[in-house]
Parts: structure tokens; sequence; C-alpha cells
């Protein structure tokens, strides 16, 4: 259904990047899950009427929240989607976030109220009626509650969308919960077994999980979450591949929304390089990050010297005792500033975050190793910097 629809009312439908799409998307996938969960709570509401179980109806109410949370999420999208303003130089993307967040909130909410109605039924069981009415709406409410993960699952990769993938978990939740459902229909018809409470607190629990889950994804990328992986590498790659690239370092990677990104870096340039033609560089780079990644870059140009043997030499003994401490840290900006009485070695210094050591030990014993190479008076100084991508290290 929903490819038949999007080849209808979304032109380009295919170029998944381009911010329209996007938007469309979600406004079809919202007003989708608006029509198919209103369908859903009424057929799930005559059933509970029909079976007088708490659970059942309770499992409709929920369908009923979910439509809330597919109008919410319609209209996050369709704000989102907004173009930028004097105010909002970057856009209005995080909406999409936030109307996520308070999709989360509703699903935990309801979550709550449904324990709150289980436990009473529970404390007062009542028998429970399965006709073939019954079973057949529960059953069919599985089957179209897992053709939404499936939808929205697909979508949500599709336009990298943290609230699709979420909703596609509550109704992996839902589809679930509806099967515990049916289960204690079946066993209350079959047996005198009064489960429907115990069922609906298992119900509940998928509720509240969903939305949990569903409220970590929408606040991580609010509160700055590292990048993902795969994108570094790419900007890695992108900029190493112009040869008067020697390394990089100190990426950041700003996240104003889906399609809506920033990033900054320190790329090391021969020192002895001619300035214009490195500049030029620099601006193909930049040109490059937003023709095939689609984000803004800003990039600082380092100097370093690479036609001093001296200096690649120490360098080489000073990576080697960083590299027997941990493998995975790394340096850069390596310089040395000769003076009169001693010759500052100058560098810094990248380490995870948590790692087994201080800042402070780990610069100490750097600074120890420099200090007593023999036949120098060097002196090290030394920056201790953390990763802002949630990688180990940069590479240099």
């Amino acid at each position: 259904m929903i490819s038949i629809l999007s080849a209808l009312f979304i032109r380009d439908r295919a170029n998944f990047t381009d911010p329209d799409v996007r938007q469309k998307y979600g406004m079809l996938c919202g007003a989708a899950g608006i029509a198919l969960n209103l369908l859903l709570f009424a057929g799930k509401f005559l059933a509970g009427i029909l079976s007088h179980s708490i659970a059942v109806t309770a499992d409709a109410v929920n369908n009923l929240s979910d439509a809330g949370s597919s109008v919410i999420t319609l209209i996050g999208f369709k704000l989102a989607g907004q173009a930028p303003d004097p105010d909002h130089p970057f856009g209005h993307g995080r909406i999409e976030y936030i109307s996520g967040l308070a999709v989360s909130f509703l699903i935990i909410l309801m979550g709550v109220e449904l324990l709150k109605s289980s436990v009473d039924k529970i404390l007062h069981p009542a028998p429970v009626e399965g006709s073939a009415l019954v079973l057949a709406i529960l059953a069919a409410s599985i089957a179209v509650k897992i053709y939404m993960y499936c939808y929205n699952r697909s979508i949500g990769k599709k336009i990298d969308s943290a609230a699709m993938k979420a909703t596609a978990m509550d109704s992996l939740s839902d589809s679930a919960a509806t099967l515990a459902v049916l289960a204690a229909t079946l066993v209350g018809h079959f047996t005198d077994l009064m489960i429907d409470g115990w069922c609906g607190i298992l119900v509940a629990a998928f509720i509240l999980y969903s939305g949990i889950s569903a409220a970590r994804e929408t606040i991580s990328p609010l509160l700055g979450q590292a990048p993902d992986e795969e994108f570094v590498k790419k900007i890695e790659e992108i900029v190493l591949s112009h040869e008067q690239v020697q390394g990089m370092h100190d990426l950041m990677v700003h996240n104003y929304g889906p399609g809506r990104t920033m990033i900054s870096l320190h790329a090391e340039v021969p020192a002895h390089g001619d300035i214009l033609a490195l500049h030029d560089t620099i601006d193909n780079i930049e040109g490059d990050l937003r023709r095939e990644l689609k984000c803004d870059a800003v990039i600082h140009m380092d100097p370093i010297v690479t036609d001093d043997p001296a200096v690649q030499a120490l360098k080489t003994r000073v990576e080697g005792e960083l590299h027997r401490i941990d493998p995975s840290l790394s340096l850069h900006d390596f310089r040395l500033v000769t003076g009169p009485t001693h010759t500052n070695v100058i560098f810094d210094v990248v380490l995870p975050y948590r790692f087994r050591l201080s800042d402070g030990e780990v610069a100490e014993r750097l600074k120890r190793f420099v200090g007593g190479l023999e036949g120098h008076r060097y002196f090290a100084v030394i920056q201790v910097d953390h990763s802002y991508t949630g990688a180990a290290a940069e590479k240099d």
C-alpha cells in the first residue's frame, strides 16, 4: 500500500536524501498510521465489549493512542520541513526528534494506565468470552501491526529517521502484545483460567518498553550523540583522498536534524607548500563533502613539517611509546621549537573516553619518555584531546 501511495504522491520518491522527499514520506506514513490505528481501535474496542476482556479493551485504547502518536509524527515532519529563517538559520529539523519524544511519552503514559487497569483485573477477575469474531479481529490486528512495522522500518532506514524507526518498534511491540491478548482470550474460552489481567500486565510491559526505547532513540540526537561510524569513515576517505592532506583530526559533527549536518575538522598539510594551492585544495574538499555527503564543512589547515628527517624520526619514536601505552592512541600537530637551553617537543594526544589511564597519567608518561631521550634537552608540551566522533582515535 505504501509503495503504491508513494508512487502516486511523491515525486522523485527514490531520492531519500532530499529534504522534501523525506518530509513527504514521513507525512504519508503518519497519515497511513492514523487510518490503520483508528480501524484497529474500532475493531478491538468492539471485540473488547463482546468478550468482556480488559486486555482486549486496553489494547484497543493503545491503538487509539498510536493514532494520536501518528498525528504528532505527521505534524512533526511538516514542521521539521520548514525552511531556515533568521531565528533558526540551521532549519527546524530537530522538531522531528521532539515529536518523536512526545510520541514516546504518550506510549509510556498508556503503558502506566494499562498497568493500573490490569492490576485491578487481577484483584477482581471476570470471565472472558472468545467468539470467532473476537479471535478473527485479534488475528487481523496482529497481521496489520506486523505490516506497519515492516513499512515503518523500511522507510525509516531509507530516510534515516529515528522517529519512524521508533514507530516501527512500537508496531512490533503492539503485535507481540496483541498476540498475548489473543492467547489470554483462547485460554479463557477453553479453560476456567482467568489470566486476562496477567496478560494485560504483559501488554503493559511491552508498551512501556517500547515507549522507553523510543524516548532513548529521540533523546540521544537531541543531546548530541556521536556520529555514525560509517559516516565518519566516508569523511576520512574524502579528506585523505587528496594527496596534499597528510592527516586529519579534531573532527566535529553537528546534527541539526536529518539532512542538516555541519562538520568541522583540522587537515594537516605540508608547512612548505604553496598557501594558495593548499587553500584551493581545502575548498575542493569542502565541495566534495557537500556534494557527496550533503553536509556543510569548515576545514582548518594545520601546517606540519614533512621535509625534516630529524623531526620525522623523533615523531616515530614518540608514536612508538604512545602505542606501547595503547595501540588505539594517536597524536597530531607534532612540532619542535628550539630555544637556547632546550627544545620544546609539542604535540596533541587523542584519548578515548573512559580510558584506563587518566589524561594526566598518559601525559606524564610521555613527558618522562621525551625528557629521558639521551643526547638531547627535550621538554614535552602535551595537549590531551578526546574524540568527538565516539571512536578511540582519529586518523593522523
